[in-house]
């Protein structure tokens, strides 16, 4: 895991994390709460009324990425642990993360090369950290490792990846998108939870265009000063026509989620974006700008998260500011269940 060098200016206190699905708690998906954060000012509105905020000629990107269930119960010579398959890479190997039982509440960071963890029948040996040692903040441990599978891993009943903050587990439905039908996130590309059917049909007759990218996630669990990991990725060339389209004729490109912005930014050549895929490390914050979107609908991040620095990046540090005092006041709902953003700086 690449360490960052700067770190968000942005200063809050995180809010009341999300317990449950919206849905769970007697809230229609698209009736959580939108922040819609602009130049002229802060104002509340639901999801629902987010083509109110948009304009014909703009552009929605979202990523079509599917979650799959990548949480399972392991055995090693300490006693029980959570393993979080991150993915799997182009060796066979996979990325794994272990976390503290019973509800993954934290990471272990004191594994060592050749610790075998066993899940089912199946062996998962440790075998270097991910991307290298030391890579924790801390630099007392590592977090994530690469890791041996011996057996078929996808013949073990596995669960979505969940953390300490939710009231109970979930199934794996509950973490999907409307737009979602490529499986391979690890987590679910949570900013585009909040869209129904009816709400995108709104938006396609307001002449407020969609387009996909794909993106599969990675464990999104980073410490502070934690970079993303690197993540595949796709763009194709009819989003990238329609982007440059849209820029062209002065609409806003906006990205459903950091997933997006970082899948575009990954396809920028010369200031266009190109057809591309293949596993990007692309990095965005304020030293590293976009250079093609200009808005941005997103959850809300934890203070000193690497996302949160990429918000800052399209939206300003002064706009995100005022977004989360807002929402802070407010009492938004955090994390993958919990309250949106629409910045347009």
């Amino acid at each position: 895991m690449t360490l960052l060098s700067e770190q968000p200016v942005t200063r809050f206190r995180a809010s009341t994390f999300a317990p449950a699905p919206p849905e769970r708690r007697g809230v229609p998906r698209d009736h959580v709460r939108l922040l819609v954060g602009r130049t002229a000012g802060i104002t509340h509105a639901q999801f629902r009324d987010l083509p109110d905020f948009l304009a014909p000629g703009d552009l929605v990107v979202v990523n079509d990425s599917a979650t799959v269930a990548r949480q399972v119960d392991g055995v090693w010579e300490r006693g029980e642990v959570i393993v979080h398959g991150a993915m799997e890479l182009d060796s066979g190997d996979w990325v794994v993360e272990l976390r503290t039982p019973p509800r993954a509440q934290r990471p272990i960071l004191d594994a060592a090369p050749g610790d075998v963890v066993t899940v089912s029948d199946v062996g998962i040996t440790l075998v270097e950290p991910y991307p290298r040692d030391g890579s924790s903040p801390t630099g007392t441990g590592n977090r994530l490792w690469t890791a041996r599978v011996d057996g078929d891993l996808s013949r073990v009943e596995a669960r979505p990846i969940s953390y300490g903050y939710l009231d109970r587990p979930y199934p794996l439905s509950d973490y999907q998108t409307v737009f979602g039908f490529r499986p391979g996130s690890a987590e679910m590309p949570s900013a585009g939870r909040p869209f129904t059917h009816e709400l995108v049909t709104r938006l396609v007759t307001s002449g407020i265009a969609l387009a996909p990218i794909t993106l599969h996630t990675g464990v999104s669990s980073q410490e502070a000063g934690e970079a993303p990991q690197p993540e595949r990725f796709s763009v194709s060339s009819s989003t990238a026509r329609l982007v440059n389209q849209t820029r062209e004729a002065r609409g806003r490109v906006v990205a459903v989620g950091t997933t997006v912005v970082r899948a575009l930014e990954s396809a920028v050549s010369a200031g266009r974006v190109e057809p591309a895929s293949g596993w990007t490390t692309r990095v965005v914050t304020p030293a590293q700008p976009p250079a093609v979107v200009n808005g941005l609908i997103t959850g809300w991040h934890d203070p000193e998260a690497s996302h949160l620095l990429l918000v800052e990046a399209v939206a300003g540090p002064e706009l995100t500011q005022q977004a989360y005092d807002a929402a802070v006041a407010k009492g938004y709902l955090w994390h993958e269940f919990g309250d949106s953003a629409l910045l347009l700086p």
